[in-house]
């Protein structure tokens, strides 16, 4: 049986990933979608909200499972069997970036493979710090995230909102 492993923040989730996710789960036996925890990162969404709301989003993918993970995604490779991890590229920035880190991943773990998916042209553009900035400043991102993630945004907004305003 053969496990990929298609890591990433997910802050916010967006239809860009959902497309990776959908075509990793053709492809392979199962796909494990692993919530990166970064305490040193400022994220939109709790590492459980983004759980929740990718368990939400991938419910209909038999094959696929949804985790959370501190710590080195060739760590939870390693510990979960699994050889393969999927790296989402919309440009040549992304490819430079990520290829360099699947030969950082390679050199921890020689067993583990990265493989690229490229995005569809029409999510090409997409970028989470883009998408949560728009949002600030009540843009529409609808085309950019499902509308169970929209929804979550604005209220994290309007909480912000508050906040700042108090």
């Amino acid at each position: 049986m053969t496990t990929a492993v298609f890591p990433g923040s997910f802050d916010p989730p967006t239809y860009g990933h959902l497309n990776i996710i959908e075509r990793a789960s053709k492809l392979f036996d199962s796909v494990d979608v692993v919530i990166a925890v970064n305490p040193k990162k400022h994220s939109l969404f709790t590492a459980d909200e983004r759980l929740s709301l990718i368990k939400q989003l991938t419910k209909d993918f038999e094959n696929v499972t949804v985790h959370e993970w501190e710590g080195l995604v060739v760590n939870y490779a390693k510990k979960n069997g699994a050889n393969i991890l999927l790296r989402g590229i919309r440009n040549t920035n992304d490819f430079a970036y990520e290829f360099d880190l699947s030969l950082m991943n390679h050199t921890l773990n020689a067993d583990i493979e990265t493989l690229f998916i490229p995005t569809e042209q029409k999510y090409s553009i997409i970028k989470s710090s883009a998408i949560k900035e728009l949002a600030w400043f009540g843009g529409d991102i609808s085309g950019m995230v499902p509308p169970i993630v929209a929804e979550e945004m604005r209220k994290k907004m309007a909480e912000k909102e508050k906040t700042a305003e108090n």
